[in-house]
């Protein structure tokens, strides 16, 4: 898999990726919001420039009745701000819409992750509601709610 953003290419993970992907997802701006994965398997890298600056994954539902298409990203702290989280979800968002026919995609933020929030807000998607404990964090043991956000494929900035 390689898709192209207009600042950011999405590309399969490698080996020599993972102990980058686990030293950015133990940075306490992304930890505070991410555990560390099992494996990368599901993910693509985000690299920009050539640098591997975070990961990226999809989730599908095929049933027809519900068909609908998830994501969910992290990025090192020191790209955080410049738009490369923005890209990186319309890039994946249009291939799931165009490519893989898709219509409806969510994405789960911590409702407290402001930052998440805006970005994904960039690309168009739009606060549904909020789950009431609906992730668990990691470091503290606490039940944490979530923002549901969802784009209509006609929606897609």
């Amino acid at each position: 898999m390689e898709l192209r953003g207009d600042k950011v290419v999405l590309r399969s993970v490698t080996d020599e990726d993972r102990e980058v992907l686990d030293t950015i997802v133990a940075e306490p701006e992304v930890a505070a919001w991410w555990s560390p994965p099992d494996d990368y398997e599901d993910m693509a890298a985000v690299v920009f420039r050539g640098e591997v600056i975070g990961a990226v994954q999809f989730d599908e539902e095929t049933d027809p009745e519900f068909r609908r298409a998830g994501i969910d990203l992290f990025l090192t702290a020191k790209h955080h701000g410049k738009g490369l989280g923005a890209d990186t979800v319309r890039t994946l968002a249009r291939w799931l819409v165009q490519e893989r026919g898709h219509h409806r995609l969510t994405i789960d933020p911590a409702a407290a992750n402001t930052a998440a929030i805006r970005c994904y807000g960039k690309v168009g998607f739009k606060p549904v509601g909020i789950m009431r404990q609906y992730w668990r964090n990691h470091r503290t043991g606490v039940w944490q709610d979530g923002l549901l956000m969802d784009l209509l494929a006609d929606e897609l900035a």
